[in-house]
């Protein structure tokens, strides 16, 4: 038997007695996984059961304590990820880690520039990039700024720049998080593709029902060693929920209305062009300034945007990324300016800044709490000031009060189950579901007459999405107003108590969440029903 014949027959992956210590902490200890050649291996388990670290080790980010991996039959030692590259793995993080500032050529070749008599080769690297992403369904255009990417457009390009260098096994972590059932479909496609073509595809996911309708074989991770192989025809989403955390799978479902008559927020007319902010010229409308953007063809992110939000009511918006969620997010915390009217609790905001308005009573839980929510190298308690530091508990006179911040963070581990040695440790240290129950728990406090809540359970565990979901039960039951902003359908339909869908700027549909399902959701959301209202 050759060489080729012999390598075609060995594992793709091998980890064998895997341990990684760290300062009072034993994040994996004697992980045991096969992954075959051209198969898609899922890894479940919960926030902190080792996933992350394991990745981390097999990309050449961390090194292990103990144990050994091998690639393709071979005994590795990877000391950087470019060992891993070479090795041919290439990983997308669930945060992904792209330069803004770049367009989607430069962040797929960075590090890899083809190169022409010394020069880079841009036409060499866009030619093969679009043949990448026609082959495999990855949309993107090369010459945009990665800035003016929705998460899903990111997504895609971390994707090709993986495959751009050659990658014959891929890691993705939580790849479906932003996608609608069409998209996430299209992606299931693609994978089937890279199978076929003999790519190695592990497929770390919390969204049990799609990890059982893509996986051909399941490894079960809890408290950082492995617990379980199992064939994904063998097993239910609740079986493989009782492996990896002892219970039942949570649902959304939010039973009795607690929607008073009482409007907490208002929205009217905003608009913004994608060009930038211009002040409507003196004796004009708004209404007839953006008419008159319309007739000339401007492309406009938010169209038109009007509702309204009562005390007591979620309402959910639901939009494919890059539809105008994150500037109407950005319009009413102040952070863009705006065209139209925003009213809380009756007060006209319009004009006020964002702190003015996080004074005044909004809550936010930002979509992406690494690049919006956390300072990561600092500590827990000093990230529960962040963004509250002009009121108490963490102001006192013209000072910081840290043991009052301090005792108010301790509050918040405990109420929001965040899993931590101390206040002190850095926030950098916690799993995706605790920097998220730390952040929820952050913009509960102080009672908040409106929250804006995006994607507030993105890349959580079951534990943690129970309990996110039942802190904002309990609270919209106190009579709080929330604006639901996220890509899991069925946190949407099953949290709201109304559904507006969001498509290219303007709200396009008013749902029923009692009767309408992911599928035909997602087919407003994707502009293949076109029907404005429903009640």
């Amino acid at each position: 038997m050759n060489a080729d014949t012999l390598a075609a027959v060995q594992p793709a992956v091998e980890l064998e007695g895997i341990t990684k210590r760290f300062p009072g902490v034993v994040a994996n200890h004697d992980i045991r996984i096969t992954v075959d050649p051209g198969t898609v291996h899922a890894i479940v388990g919960e926030n902190g059961a080792g996933k992350s670290t394991l990745m981390k080790i097999l990309y050449g980010m961390q090194k292990p304590d103990e144990g050994t991996i091998k690639v393709n039959g071979e005994e590795v030692a990877f000391r950087t990820p470019s060992d891993a590259i070479a090795s041919g793995i290439g990983m997308v993080h669930q945060h992904f880690m792209l330069a803004d500032n770049f367009t989607v050529l430069e962040n797929i070749v960075l590090g890899a520039e083809p190169k022409r008599a010394g020069m880079l080769d841009a036409a060499g690297a866009r030619a093969r990039i679009i043949e990448l992403a026609a082959r495999h369904g990855l949309r993107v255009d090369p010459d945009r700024l990665v800035e003016d990417l929705g998460v899903g457009d990111r997504q895609r390009v971390e994707i090709l720049k993986v495959l751009y260098r050659g990658a014959r096994i891929l890691i993705l972590d939580e790849p479906t998080a932003v996608l609608v059932p069409q998209e996430v479909d299209e992606l299931f496609g693609n994978l089937r593709e890279l199978k076929a073509d003999g790519l190695t595809v592990i497929f770390i996911s919390h969204k049990l029902d799609e990890v059982l309708s893509i996986a051909d074989a399941i490894t079960v991770i809890r408290r950082g060693t492995t617990v379980a192989s199992v064939d994904p025809g063998q097993v239910t989403a609740r079986q493989l929920a009782e492996l990896m955390v002892g219970s039942e799978l949570p649902t959304p479902e939010t039973r009795e209305s607690t929607v008073t008559e009482d409007v907490a927020l208002t929205v009217s007319g905003l608009t913004m062009e994608a060009e930038g902010f211009r002040p409507v010229p003196k004796g004009t409308s708004v209404a007839l300034y953006v008419e008159k953007l319309r007739e000339k063809g401007r492309r406009l992110l938010l169209d038109d945007v009007s509702f309204e939000i009562r005390k007591g009511e979620i309402l959910g918006i639901a939009g494919v990324e890059g539809n105008g969620q994150s500037e109407l997010i950005e319009a009413i915390m102040g952070m863009l300016p705006v065209h139209g009217d925003i009213t809380l609790d009756g007060a006209d905001i319009s004009t006020w800044s964002t702190l003015k308005r996080r004074e005044s009573g909004i809550g936010y839980i930002p979509e992406d709490r690494h690049r919006q929510g956390l300072l990561l190298e600092a500590s827990l308690w000093e990230n529960r000031v962040l963004g509250h530091q002009t009121r108490p508990p963490a102001r006192s006179g013209i000072w910081i009060n840290r043991r009052a911040s301090r005792a108010d963070t301790e509050r918040i581990v405990k109420d929001y189950d965040v899993r931590t040695p101390s206040v002190d440790t850095l926030a950098l240290a916690l799993s995706g579901g605790n920097q998220q129950k730390l952040i929820v728990g952050r913009e509960m406090s102080g009672e908040p007459k409106f929250l804006i809540a995006a994607h507030p359970t993105r890349g959580v565990d079951v534990g943690a999405q129970a309990a996110i979901w039942d802190h904002l039960r309990h609270a919209r039951a106190a009579g709080l107003a929330v604006l639901l902003i996220s890509a899991d359908l069925d946190e949407l339909i099953g949290l709201s108590d109304t559904l507006q869908v969001i498509y290219r700027g303007r709200l396009v549909a008013r749902l029923d969440p009692s009767d309408v399902t992911p599928e035909r959701l997602g087919g407003y959301m994707t502009g293949a029903i076109t029907s404005t209202e429903e009640t």
